[in-house]
Order: C-alpha cells, then sequence, then structure tokens
C-alpha cells in the first residue's frame, strides 16, 4: 500500500520516523491549548480539538499522498486567532471566530480540488523553492536553540548566548551531543535514540517528573463549536470578518505549501519541479483546517518538524500513519504527553540538527546571479528574524518579480507569482500578520 520497496524504505525505518515526528511535533497539544485558552476556549476542548485535526489531516496525507508529512494546527495563526481575531475585538467572541476558521477551511478545500495550488507548487521557481527548504531549516533550528535557552532574549542585540550552567541548557547541549556522535556512527535511528538517551537522563536528574500521573480521558465539554455551515457563515457576514478569512487562507496556503515542498525536496520525493499527488496532500491541510474549526481550534498546517522523520528514513505514508495513532493514544494519555514535552531539551537537539540538513539546498541557489540569489536570501535571512514562514514566503515573492522587472526578464516569471506578490504586498502593508 505505502510502496516501500519503490522508496527504499523498510517497516522498522517508518515506524521510527514516525515516532521521531511524533516526539518532536507533540507539544502542540500542550501549547495550542494554553494559546487557544487566553482567548476563552475551555484548555479540555482544545486538547481534544487538536488531537482529532492533526488525525484528520494527517491520516488523510497517509492514505490518501503517501507522504510522511504531519498536519496539525499551526503556530502563529492560533496567536493569530487568540489574541488578534479575538482579543483584538470585544464583540468577537471564540464561536464568531471560529466561524470564520470554518469558512477559510471550506475555501481552502474548493481551491485544493481546483488545479490552483497543484499550479502554484509548479509555478514557484527553483530558487526560492531551495531558499524556503534552507529557511524551515534555519527557522526550526533557531526554534530548538530558543526553547533551550541556548540563545536567550537581549535588551540590545535582540538575542545573545544563554547560561550555559542552566541544567536545562546542559541537558540539551549533552542530548545534541549524544545525537551527534550516534548519527556520525551511521547508527539508524539516531535521532529518536538520542531523544530516548535525552528523555533517561531527564528522568535521573530529577528535570522530568509525572506528577499529574500518566492517563486520563478526553472530553469536549463544549461539544461542536461549529455545527451548522448556514450559521458560520452568517457570522462571517454579520461581522465582517472578510479581512480574516483572507489572512487565514492566504498564510495557510503559503505556510503549508511552502513546508510541503521543503520537505519533500528533503526526501527527494520531488519529480523535478512537480510534485507528485499534490492534490491528495493538499487536501489533508484543508480538510483539517475545516473539521478542526468545528471542534474548537485554530487552522492546521503541514508541520516542519516533519522534517525529523524525514531525517530519521521516512519516506512514505506509513510514517505519518504512525504520527496518527500516536496521537490517538496520546489523546489519553494528557498528563504524560504534557510533562515530556514540557522538557523541550528533549527534542530540541532533533530540530537543531535537523536544521542543519535541511540548510544544504542553499548550494543549490544560484548565487552568481542576484535576482535569483537575492530574494532566495531574503526567504532564509527572514524566516528566523520573524518567526513566520509565511512572512519569508511573502518577502520572497514580492522580491522576486521585482528584481526580474529590474533585469529585464519579466517574461521569465508565472503569471501566479506576479498575482501573489500582489496579494503578499497587500496583506503585509493592511493586514494583521
Amino acid at each position: 500500500m505505502f510502496k516501500l520497496a519503490e522508496h527504499h524504505t523498510n517497516v522498522r525505518t517508518e515506524v521510527i520516523a514516525g515516532i521521531t515526528t511524533f516526539l518532536t511535533m507533540v507539544y502542540i497539544v500542550i501549547v495550542n491549548p494554553v494559546i487557544l485558552s487566553d482567548a476563552g476556549v475551555p484548555f479540555n476542548q482544545v486538547f481534544t480539538a487538536t488531537i482529532i485535526a492533526t488525525i484528520i489531516g494527517t491520516l488523510w496525507m497517509s492514505l490518501f499522498a503517501n507522504y510522511p508529512i504531519a498536519i496539525a494546527p499551526g503556530m502563529g495563526l492560533n496567536a493569530y486567532f487568540a489574541y488578534s481575531v479575538v482579543g483584538g475585538n470585544e464583540n468577537i467572541s471564540y464561536q464568531v471566530a471560529f466561524s470564520a476558521v470554518f469558512l477559510a477551511g471550506i475555501i481552502f478545500v474548493i481551491l485544493s480540488l481546483t488545479p490552483f495550488r497543484k499550479k502554484l507548487i509548479e509555478a514557484i521557481p527553483e530558487n526560492l523553492k531551495h531558499g524556503i527548504t534552507a529557511g524551515i531549516g534555519l527557522f526550526i533550528a533557531f526554534i530548538g536553540l530558543r526553547l533551550t535557552g541556548i540563545v536567550i532574549a537581549h535588551e540590545a542585540n535582540l538575542v545573545t548566548l544563554g547560561d550555559l550552567r542552566d541544567p536545562l541548557v546542559v541537558l540539551a547541549l549533552v542530548g545534541l551531543a549524544v545525537t551527534l556522535v550516534l548519527m556520525s556512527l551511521n547508527v539508524h535511528g539516531a535521532l529518536f535514540i538520542g531523544m530516548l538517551i535525552t528523555g533517561g537522563i531527564a528522568f535521573l536528574t530529577g528535570q522530568l517528573e509525572f506528577n499529574e500521573g500518566f492517563v486520563s480521558l478526553p472530553t469536549l465539554s463544549e461539544g461542536f463549536i461549529i455545527a451548522n455551515p448556514f450559521t458560520a457563515f452568517g457570522d462571517v457576514i454579520q461581522y465582517g470578518l472578510y479581512a480574516v478569512v483572507f489572512s487565514f487562507l492566504l498564510v495557510t496556503i503559503f505556510d503549508t505549501t511552502g513546508t510541503m515542498v521543503g520537505v519533500a525536496q528533503q526526501a527527494g520525493l520531488m519529480k523535478g519541479n512537480k510534485m507528485p499527488r499534490a492534490r491528495q496532500a493538499l487536501l489533508a491541510d484543508s480538510v483539517a483546517t475545516t473539521a478542526g474549526a468545528m471542534f474548537g481550534t485554530s487552522p492546521t498546517s503541514a508541520y516542519i518538524e516533519s522534517s525529523a522523520g524525514v531525517a530519521a528514513g521516512g519516506r512514505t505514508g506509513l510514517t505519518t500513519l504512525t504520527v496518527a495513532i500516536l496521537f490517538g493514544v496520546a489523546a489519553f494519555f494528557g498528563p504524560l504527553v504534557g510533562a515530556v514535552s514540557g522538557i523541550s531539551a528533549i527534542t530540541a537537539p532533533a530540530l537543531i540538527i535537523v536544521g542543519s540538513l535541511m540548510m544544504g539546498s542553499i548550494a543549490h541557489i544560484k548565487w552568481n546571479e542576484l535576482d535569483e540569489a537575492f530574494p532566495a536570501f531574503l526567504i532564509i535571512l527572514s524566516m528566523p528574524l520573524t518567526s513566520s514562514i509565511a512572512t519569508g514566503i511573502a518577502l520572497g515573492f514580492i522580491s522576486y518579480p521585482l528584481m526580474k522587472v529590474v533585469k529585464g526578464k519579466w517574461k521569465e516569471v508565472h503569471p501566479l507569482v506576479y498575482l501573489f506578490a500582489v496579494l503578499f504586498f497587500y496583506q503585509l502593508v493592511f493586514l494583521p500578520h
């Protein structure tokens, strides 16, 4: 079913890759409820909704697209939902805001059923794709450094080196060293084994504790947030949430598309300039976004942490099937998942190492051609500095056609690139992001 031999992989490798991806992204089941609870959504509701949306999107990606790319509620979009849409408008409740998410999801599904998104992937210039892959790599490496305190905030310089005597920093550095040694020795599943060893050290040193026990039943205290689609459409019209729907739609399209292309390239699954089974893959996050809004979570996206599973050898949907099953199990182990995901030093070394592997795409950028190199450079630079994949892609899409026009090469640019350059410019200047 998953064509393992064709992709030069086996069941053991795929399962280990799935476990690795799960461990690097499971933090979302804790972080997402924390953020959305600030908008008034009950914690347990979001916890369960997050898992439901993740399972729906990831299973779709596994069974219909056969890609090792996991889907879950996206970071950044949840903060935009909680602090800009709900927090920034006294008249808008979280129920009304979920109506905007639901409508964006429906439009997203329609766009994914058309050739539009597939053509968009093919329209993205090669150098921008390499820039997106490298930018994501730098971004997730920065996330790993920041989460563990190896890099911390600084008043004058924005960031600086953290306290290397801090127990969390020491644990992360030990985990990083152990994992690098395993990878240097070509140990299969080095990232996952490194996490196990780091987790064991954390438990022995008292940093990892299980004070809340291990098991609890998942609940949906609010039931369906969106039970009637017509009510959702009515809410968007009544409260004039068109800009909100547009923002959700635009960011999700490019966040997911960029991540899919980056991870697919890393896994060697791109066929020239095309992504096989693109429609099935792109439907995964649009269906999950729609379903997630019904249960009570912000828009979903393809997860950059999937690159950790790809680095561990994942090449097929069996990897994502493993991820979906583990999220299903996690629904009953909220306290255990919370304890492990609360120690970022356990998973951060994998993010840092995978980031370094993804940076290899820089070698394929045509650095001797400024009109090709600078937009790619802008993507790589802006993703970690703005903490946004979508912003990096936006700046790349805006600068690329401008550079081509100046060089007199405007005919080389696909019309879709011009269209989205305008849309991204409007979004960055006039809409919240």
